[in-house]
């Protein structure tokens, strides 16, 4: 009771400002090509960055956009510089954020932005001759950038400016929404009455197998009726039809962070683990599989790495010589701006590469054909 009572002001904030929104008494934009959002009601841990590359991948492969021009956009969290950037593959952590850098090493034929004003990125996105003159793209390295055709948007759903026209949730499995408080009692920024809003759910996370009673389980609890588990697709309370679907984590073989290790480390019992991630629970779970986890350094989310750290972790190398260092890929993307890795470290030092894949084909193939279906209804409407 006492929580409903402290967390009253930041509700009806939240509700209010989504009335405006609503109402059209704060503007709304759209975009002129279709923008797919990858987004959450939660402070991190959903997993939107590895569903963001599998939008990309699954795009980059299809018939219909693979010969077209794909950009990702979001706002580069924690990056130092301002306005509208775009990302190098020769950048760093400063300059764009770790998330946006790891996507443009992945995918280095996606034009990869970054803008806290989301509307107006995806306005230069689609006009890329603004750049020149844009005051708040003035310090872009590179302006010379084909017109984007698809905008996939990493973390903006609550970005209310700017309506995106597919919306793609995800929910934790180990942290369900309907069993969550709104910040800081509990991991809620939004309210859970928004998923309304998702054109597909995806529970991540999940185990690698989920019973259809469980799914049912869930579709319940998020208010989705007549939910079938063959056709994942239910519906909502406004009577529209709509998708769940679940998802897992797939973790890949230990890769190096710098040319010079020795991949022997690799084949050690032992391990050292740090990293700064929302949770780290299902990481440590893989890698006790294979390894004896010796020292865990944990550190917030989008963590600065500095000489400090450095050092702790070193301290731990000392003390199990024969041990792997292992980190995720988006904290080795902040690791690499540290120019004075000693060379002990270097020479140990391994990411946990991660990918998201549908518990089943049939899911896969669902999410596919019902996001290129949605798409190409975007360009038959706009083309009347």
């Amino acid at each position: 009771m006492l929580e409903k009572v402290i967390l009253a002001p930041y509700y009806f904030t939240l509700k209010l400002r989504h009335f405006l929104y609503d109402k059209g008494i704060f503007k709304v934009s759209t975009c002129k090509v279709p923008t797919i959002c990858v987004g959450n009601i939660t402070a991190g841990g959903t997993g939107k960055t590895p569903h963001t590359e599998m939008i990309l991948r699954f795009l980059l492969h299809s018939d219909d956009w693979a010969y077209k021009n794909i950009a990702e956009l979001s706002r580069g969290h924690k990056r130092m510089s301002g306005g509208f950037q775009l990302v190098s593959r020769d950048g760093n952590v400063n300059e764009y954020g770790d998330e946006a850098l790891q996507i443009k090493k992945k995918f280095p034929g996606v034009v990869v932005a970054v803008d806290r004003k989301r509307v107006e990125g995806c306005d230069l996105l689609c006009h890329p001759e603004k750049l020149k003159t844009y005051k708040r793209a003035r310090s872009c390295a590179n302006v010379e950038i084909p017109k984007s055709d698809i905008i996939v948007l990493d973390d903006s759903f609550q970005y209310r400016s700017l309506d995106a026209y597919y919306k793609i949730i995800l929910i934790d499995y180990n942290s369900p929404t309907y069993k969550d408080n709104l910040l800081p009692f509990g991991r809620l920024r939004d309210l859970p009455e928004r998923l309304i809003c998702a054109d597909i759910l995806i529970v991540t996370k999940c185990p690698v197998f989920v019973s259809d009673e469980e799914r049912l389980q869930w579709a319940e609890k998020l208010v989705i009726r007549d939910f079938n588990p063959k056709t994942c697709t239910g519906i909502d309370k406004k009577g529209r039809s709509k998708t769940l679907l679940f998802t897992s984590i797939n973790y890949k073989p230990l890769e190096p962070v710098y040319e010079q290790a020795d991949h022997r480390y690799s084949y050690s019992k032992h391990l050292i683990l740090f990293s700064g991630i929302a949770k780290d629970t299902p990481l440590r779970s893989y890698l006790s599989d294979n390894y004896k986890i010796v020292k865990r350094f944990s550190f917030m989310d989008h963590h600065n790495y500095n000489r400090w750290d450095i050092k702790k972790i070193m301290h731990s190398v000392k003390e199990n010589p024969t041990a792997v260092v292992a980190t995720t890929e988006k904290d080795c993307q902040r690791i690499m701006d540290y120019k004075k890795i000693p060379d002990k470290l270097k020479e140990r030092l391994f990411k946990v590469p991660i990918e998201v894949g549908f518990l089943t084909d049939n899911e896969r193939e669902i999410f596919e054909t019902t996001l290129l279906t949605a798409l190409r209804n975007f360009h038959e409407v706009n083309q009347h």
